[in-house]
Parts: structure tokens; C-alpha cells; sequence
């Protein structure tokens, strides 16, 4: 049976983190990039507990100058199997 890849929440915050970093750019930064009146959204994508929405996944793959598939981690089917899932 095929497995469907999952977005990996986790990783793929730490990425956001670590991307934001390597652009030298602070949460601050980004709120204000994205017009964001508080930081929330930043440290909920950055803490895995929520994703951006496409259009500002687009907006953050310009910003820090990479693509969305540099952002996003994806659970490869065997690793998603491994964890007893099914599809």
C-alpha cells in the first residue's frame, strides 16, 4: 500500500528557526514583515505547533531566499511507516 507523505511539524519549524537565523533576521523582523501585530504566529511556526498559510510560506521562502521545499520537511513514507501509521 502507498503511503502518503506528511508535513513534519517539528522539523520542519526548526528549519523556519534556522533559516531565519542564517538570513540574520529576528522574530521581530518577520512580524513586521508579515504585518503581524504580535509574534505568535513566528514562534508558532518556529515551535512546530502550527504552519504558515501558502501565501506567507511563499512570502517566507523570498524573504529568506531559499524555496518552500527548503522550509518544509516532509515524512518519507518509510519513516512514516516506521511509525505505525497507515494510509
Amino acid at each position: 500500500m502507498n503511503m502518503i507523505p506528511a508535513i513534519n511539524l517539528i522539523a520542519t519549524g526548526q528549519n523556519i528557526e534556522r533559516l531565519r537565523k542564517d538570513a540574520g533576521l529576528s522574530v521581530k523582523d518577520l512580524q513586521e514583515i508579515f504585518g503581524f501585530s504580535t509574534p505568535q504566529a513566528i514562534y508558532k511556526w518556529q515551535h512546530g505547533t502550527a504552519l504558515p498559510t501558502i501565501d506567507n510560506l511563499v512570502i517566507l521562502a523570498i524573504v529568506l531566499n531559499v524555496t518552500m521545499d527548503d522550509i518544509v520537511v516532509l515524512d518519507t513514507p518509510e519513516r512514516v511507516q516506521s511509525f505505525g501509521r497507515t494510509a
